[in-house]
């Protein structure tokens, strides 16, 4: 589904100025305004292509326009290692929406980035010399780590200051990131980083499609768990989370589905969900129901919907296997990450030229 036209405010470290308001429309805009600096922030995923536009403001910026669309880029990688014809005319389409709304908001600072993917394909170059012709963008392929770096400098303003360490993950369509975090003078520092090459995408590649069974489900968490097992063991979190001096934070359509459904949304909405909190008991419950439909039963819950139906059991199980591992509480949810990281720095880009 398209996303709305968004005008909400985002300053770095303080959670509670940043999660305010809804989306909607911006009214008419002075003279002066039209002429500010306009950015920019472009996040293809495995999944999904999401675009953000917004003006720099004091320590942060105001979005003003936005769009997503599920376009599933990495359909069939997992087999061919290959993007597939149908996958990149898709993604081509979404891509060329975004740079329509790019020239009719007049931006004048953009990145465009794009992850695993783009990564993984033996024909990328192939794809992105097609983006730059038929949609104007220059894509580029961002590291694990840039990647990580970005979504952590987006969701930061969600974390606790006083709360020494943090895990910190975004489940994505080819990757899974994950990120553990010392909390120092208010302030994130990323003490170490792991990608997994496991996400929603090929995971339900890998077992069972739209059905899947109790079997194909425990086996999605046991490949997640053996994945994640070194991070664990380099690092010794769980010593920390026995001694209850860890907060976590969730980045991920996975998550904000599960935020969403527990609230009791019949339409999705970011505002009610970005910033929320979500019992690691609740959780587990409602990803048992979820196991227990088929696709269209699950497609029947707004925060589901047919896009991601036969992808959120894929989710559910990367959610578990994590929490298994580091049983934290609750979770706090962010719908935020790349593109929010992307126009932090931009804006500050902005205003230092200034």
């Amino acid at each position: 589904m398209d996303a709305a036209v968004a005008s909400e405010s985002f300053q770095p470290q303080s959670a509670e100025s940043s999660a305010c308001g809804g989306w909607q429309s911006e009214p008419g805009e002075a003279p002066w305004r039209r002429r500010a600096p306009v950015l920019a922030a472009l996040d293809l995923g495995t999944n999904n292509c999401r675009l953000l536009i917004a003006r720099p403001q004091r320590d942060g910026f105001r979005i003003i326009d936005a769009f997503s669309r599920v376009v599933r880029l990495g359909e069939g990688l997992t087999r061919s290692d290959h993007l597939s014809d149908e996958a990149m005319g898709r993604t081509v389409s979404a891509l060329k929406v975004c740079r329509s709304k790019m020239d009719r908001r007049g931006v004048t600072l953009a990145r465009a980035v794009a992850t695993e993917a783009c990564r993984r394909a033996g024909n990328c170059r192939e794809f992105l010399e097609r983006v730059q012709s038929e949609a104007g963008l220059d894509l580029e392929i961002i590291s694990t780590r840039e990647e990580a770096r970005l979504a952590l400098n987006g969701c930061a303003p969600l974390l606790n200051p006083f709360l020494q360490h943090a895990i910190v993950f975004d489940i994505g369509g080819g990757s899974t990131e994950l990120m553990w975090i010392r909390i120092q003078r208010g302030r994130p520092k990323l003490i170490d980083q792991v990608s997994i090459p496991l996400g929603v995408v090929n995971l339900t590649e890998l077992h069972g499609g739209d059905r899947v069974t109790q079997a194909d489900y425990q086996a999605m968490v046991g490949r997640v768990a053996a994945a994640i097992a070194p991070f664990e063991q380099r690092n010794h979190i769980s010593d920390m989370v026995r001694a209850g001096r860890v907060q976590m934070l969730g980045a991920s359509g996975t998550v904000t589905t599960l935020a969403g459904i527990r609230i009791g949304l019949q339409r999705y909405d970011r505002s009610k969900v970005d910033g929320t909190w979500l019992p690691r008991t609740d959780a587990r419950d409602i990803s048992r129901k979820l196991l227990e439909l088929d696709y269209l039963g699950r497609a029947e819950y707004a925060c589901v919907g047919r896009d991601r139906a036969d992808l959120v059991i894929a989710g559910c199980a990367v959610l578990e296997a994590i929490w298994d591992l580091w049983p934290v509480s609750q979770l706090r949810i962010a719908d935020r990450g790349v593109r929010e990281g992307i126009l932090f720095d931009l804006a500050a880009s902005a205003r230092h030229r200034d």
